[in-house]
């Protein structure tokens, strides 16, 4: 197939363009170059691509695919808090737009990352499903139901829109992002010793490897369409739903003589959720999410050694917010997060 995907010179794009051509597909890039320069080691050989603001793709972007991986997003929730009307311009509307763009140019699969943290409160010790209420309480999270519910409107029997709720990701990437948390957790302790948890430590968090989202984007970009159509997924598993303090209990397990340190100090967090994938696995029976937090925390420990993974860069060049705050002062973006 020959595939845009959206957001190509981030942290998951990164390392899901590799898969896509390994798997023989044809993949285009368009990204707005924002984080192109936050690498840690070599990136792999980048694909054709439009280096383009997701706000002002155009037909011509979109003209001639079989299917679009949309990726691109202001990325976090601390960044959406920061400006909550750019997520919405860039989570929301534009991703609504490119849809459209893609639907009238005759673009038949859409595969759209979405976020378990669309359940957000969700409360108690039940797996949450597909079905399960949806209690956002970050505009990032709000921008992702809004987007999920604009896309259902726009499925036709030509325009499959599809629904992948990623759990929070971990794994190295040649564009890694410390503002995750395991990915956080191992790099601090490796820096400094410390194993530090600003929560108490009690909420529930689905955890899924880069490598297992791009396994499940990879099946649902071909898979029946009466599979998929129009459908929510959850992408990750059951044995990744562990507590703040399970996943730097791992941490300090994995980096010797690392101490762990609960500190409370960012209060209560609300987020906290129990995940069934069930579904997916239901509706793509060839996938599955392989990737253990133990695994993970071994390959991010190898990798940030390997690589020379310093303080500055971990608290900047792979800190989405830190990294913008830093274009900005300099003057490379405006207010709007456009390049200057």
């Amino acid at each position: 197939m020959r595939v845009l995907v959206t957001g190509h010179q981030g942290y998951l794009g990164t390392a899901m363009v590799p898969a896509l051509q390994a798997a023989g597909h044809d993949v285009v890039g368009l990204d707005s170059g924002l984080f192109a320069d936050c690498a840690l080691g070599p990136v792999p050989v980048e694909p054709p691509g439009f280096r383009v603001d997701l706000r002002d793709a155009g037909p011509e972007h979109v003209a001639g695919f079989d299917a679009v991986i949309h990726l691109a997003a202001l990325s976090n929730d601390p960044l959406g808090a920061l400006a909550p009307e750019l997520t919405y311009d860039i989570n929301h509307h534009a991703s609504v737009r490119l849809a459209k763009l893609a639907r009238d140019a005759g673009v038949r699969r859409f595969l759209y990352a979405s976020t378990c943290s669309v359940y957000g409160a969700s409360g108690g010790d039940e797996l949450v499903g597909e079905d399960a209420p949806l209690r956002p309480v970050t505009p990032y999270a709000e921008s992702k139901v809004r987007v999920e519910d604009d896309l259902s409107g726009l499925a036709d029997d030509d325009f499959t829109p599809v629904f992948l709720r990623n759990a929070t990701a971990f794994g190295f990437s040649p564009r890694p992002r410390v503002d995750i948390v395991l990915n956080n957790l191992v790099g601090h302790a490796l820096l400094t010793g410390k194993v530090k948890v600003l929560s108490d430590g009690t909420p529930w968090r689905p955890l899924v490897h880069v490598n297992d989202i791009s396994g499940a984007f990879l099946l649902a970009l071909t898979a029946p369409r009466e599979a998929v159509h129009a459908k929510a997924f959850n992408v990750g598993t059951e044995q990744n739903n562990v507590t703040v303090a399970e996943i730097a209990g791992e941490v300090v397990e994995a980096v010797p003589g690392s101490e762990l340190l609960i500190t409370g100090e960012a209060g209560g967090d609300p987020r906290s959720y129990r995940v069934d994938f069930s579904r997916l696995r239901a509706a793509l029976p060839d996938y599955q999410a392989s990737w253990t937090i133990k695994a993970g925390a071994v390959e991010l420990i190898e990798a940030y050694q390997r690589h020379g993974l310093t303080e500055p860069d971990f608290a900047q060049r792979f800190t989405r917010l830190a990294w913008l705050a830093g274009r900005r002062e300099a003057g490379l973006i405006d207010g709007t997060l456009r390049a200057t």
